[in-house]
């Protein structure tokens, strides 16, 4: 390899690390604590409120299981990869509008059933555990 080739390899390789390391630092382990704060009952339905903005927050949110339940995910300004939402337990994948407010609606879930949603991308995440 000529010192050209080697340059470029060494370039890529502290581009990536920088990547990885802005990604883990990025998590914020406040998001990480169990939410039940976000969850309201409504005519009968569990409603759970969820921010997406670099990130999805609260992270981890504790709901009650057998309930017919709403997923309102919150965006402002979002145009990060959070705004691209999938949930494959329910098969839903959408782009979520830059502001504003997206409904996703999650059938009754059996007791200790976790429902994950991951940004298009796979780089930021949120955990729905149902109690």
């Amino acid at each position: 390899m000529n010192s050209k080739t080697i340059a470029i390899a060494i370039l890529m390789t502290g581009l990536f690390f920088a990547i990885f390391v802005v990604a883990i630092v990025g998590q914020n382990p406040a998001k990480d604590i169990a939410q039940k704060n976000n969850v309201q009952e409504i005519d009968g339905k569990q409603i759970i409120d969820l921010s997406a903005k670099g990130g999805y927050s609260p992270r981890v949110t504790i709901a009650k299981a057998g309930m017919e339940t709403v997923l309102r995910v919150q965006t402002k300004n979002t145009y990060d990869c959070s705004s691209a939402i999938v949930i494959p337990e329910i098969n839903y994948r959408s782009r979520l509008t830059p502001s504003g407010v997206t409904e996703i609606k999650i059938p009754a879930q059996a007791v200790g059933k976790n429902i994950r949603g991951f940004c298009a991308m796979g780089m930021y995440n949120f955990n729905i555990q149902f109690n």
